[in-house]
């Protein structure tokens, strides 16, 4: 029986926004618009590139609001390809654990740069079997568990993720929820919770 956990990656496998936050007011900037804080970005997380273009610039037509989101997001590559983002305490230890009995993955609403860029920095690919994000296919994140499930055959997979998206995709795509309350958001009817990554092994026995 092939199991499959499937990981989101912002709130849940790293905090970007260190670097995020001001490369997206660098061009913000330059193109007149008002400057984002922390707790604005982190009400961003999870959503689509389109979603974020519109919320950030609602005044300005959708074209133009998503190539200033665009030129934010090559902005934001360079730093973290650079610098890399915070990746949550004992990340590589408990991936490496999980390893041993399950098979790992990564859907997320990023574009395929920003996964590379995660994947760059700090070195964690050889973790993951397979990933997939909007910016490569276009799909929703429920979409992209499906497509990451019926890809890999996977016999039985559950989700983890830190948003109210999260959950309810998960819950679309039929497989359970796991809450990583350490992140971003929340979601009342988690299968499970966890507080830090480590603890996900043990939450995982009584899913």
């Amino acid at each position: 029986m092939k199991k499959g956990i499937i990981f989101d990656l912002d709130g849940t496998l790293w905090d970007s926004s260190k670097q995020v936050i001001p490369a997206w007011n660098r061009v913000l900037q330059k193109h007149g618009q008002h400057t984002i804080t922390n707790a604005e970005l982190a009400s961003y997380m999870g959503k689509t590139q389109e979603t974020i273009a519109s919320l950030m610039m609602p005044d300005l037509p959708f074209e133009q609001a998503m190539e200033i989101f665009s030129e934010c997001c090559r902005e934001e590559q360079l730093d973290l390809e650079q610098h890399g983002g915070i990746v949550y305490a004992d990340m590589e230890r408990t991936l490496e654990q999980l390893q041993k009995e399950y098979s790992l993955y990564i859907v997320s609403n990023c574009h395929n740069e920003y996964m590379e860029a995660f994947f760059t920095a700090h070195g964690l690919r050889h973790f993951f079997e397979d990933w997939e994000c909007h910016g490569n296919t276009g799909l929703s994140k429920e979409g992209n568990i499906r497509l990451i499930i019926y890809r890999n055959k996977l016999d039985t997979a559950v989700y983890v993720g830190d948003t109210e998206l999260d959950g309810f995709s998960a819950k679309r795509a039929g497989i359970p929820f796991i809450l990583a309350a350490y992140g971003f958001g929340t979601y009342p009817e988690a299968d499970g919770v966890i507080d830090n990554i480590t603890q996900l092994p043990e939450v995982l026995k009584n899913i």
